[in-house]
C-alpha cells in the first residue's frame, strides 16, 4: 500500500470493498478475500495475487491423487483441435488411438492420414481399435444413437481411410472381441506416449457431447495408467482388421 501511495480507504475503494473488509485483511493473515475481491486489489496495488495471498497459490498446485487430470471439457467437442493435433504431432513411441469409431480424427486433426504414415515410417507405433462395424453391440447403440451419420458408417468411414494408407509397417487395426464391445462403446481411450484424452460415454449422447479427460502420466497406478490398461487389455483380446 505504501508502494502504491494508498491508504486502507483509497484501496478499498479501488477494490470495491468496505473499509472494515480492509482492514480484516491487514489483521488477519489466514483470511483469503473472495476470488474478485483479491483480483481488484492486486490491480490496485500493482502486485501479483501470490505476493499479497500466498496460501492461494499453493491451494492450486495439485498433490493428490488428481495431479495427472490437465483439464477436463463438458464435452469432447469443446477439446480445442489443436490439442488434438498437437498430441497426436507429440506420439513418438505409442500412438494408440481407442475410440468406438475414430472418425472423427480425419477430419477435426489436419492432413491426419499423412501424419499417421510419417509416424509409422518414423518407428511410432499407430493403432486403431474400432468397435465391429457388424457387431450386435454397434447395432443396438444406432438405435440408442438415432442418428443420420450411424455408428457402423463411422466406423466405415475410419476403415476406408485405413484401407487408403495401404500396406503400412507400425500401423495395426483390430476391432474389440464380441464380449469387450459393451466396454469399448462406453469408454473411448485415446493415448499419446505419456498422455491420454478419455471419453467416458453418457447414456443416449453421441461421442462429440461426451465429458473429455485430458491426463498426463506421472507415477504408477494413478489415473492414466488405469485407462490404459483398460484399453490394452481390449487390444489383447481383439480382432484384426481383415484387409
Amino acid at each position: 500500500m505504501d508502494d502504491a501511495n494508498l491508504t486502507p480507504r483509497q484501496l478499498a475503494y479501488r477494490a470495491g470493498v468496505s473499509l472494515k473488509q480492509v482492514e480484516r485483511w491487514l489483521s488477519d493473515a489466514e483470511l483469503t478475500p473472495h476470488a474478485r475481491n483479491r483480483a481488484d486489489a492486486c490491480r490496485a496495488l500493482g502486485v501479483d495475487e501470490g505476493m499479497l495471498w500466498p496460501k492461494v497459490l499453493q491451494e492450486r498446485v495439485k498433490t493428490g491423487n488428481d495431479r495427472e487430470l490437465l483439464h477436463s471439457y463438458p464435452y469432447r467437442s469443446a477439446c480445442p483441435s489443436t490439442v488434438w493435433s498437437e498430441l497426436v504431432e507429440s506420439a513418438g513411441e505409442d500412438l494408440f488411438l481407442a475410440g468406438y469409431t475414430n472418425y472423427f480424427l480425419w477430419t477435426q486433426v489436419p492432413a491426419f492420414a499423412e501424419t499417421i504414415r510419417r509416424k509409422a515410417e518414423s518407428g511410432c507405433r499407430v493403432r486403431f481399435l474400432l468397435g465391429d462395424p457388424n457387431g450386435e453391440v454397434t447395432r443396438q447403440r444406432e438405435e440408442i444413437e438415432d442418428v443420420a451419420l450411424s455408428v457402423s458408417t463411422r466406423i466405415n468411414i475410419t476403415l476406408e481411410h485405413l484401407h487408403r494408407l495401404g500396406p503400412l509397417n507400425g500401423v495395426e487395426a483390430r476391432f474389440s472381441a464380441p464380449l469387450d464391445a459393451i466396454n469399448h462403446v462406453s469408454l473411448s481411450v485415446f493415448r499419446f506416449d505419456s498422455e491420454a484424452l478419455v471419453t467416458p460415454h453418457l447414456a443416449r449422447l453421441v461421442g462429440h457431447d461426451s465429458p473429455l479427460l485430458h491426463l498426463r502420466r506421472q507415477s504408477d497406478g494413478g489415473m492414466f495408467d488405469r485407462f490404459a490398461e483398460h484399453a490394452e487389455e481390449l487390444w489383447s483380446r481383439a480382432e484384426p482388421v481383415v484387409a
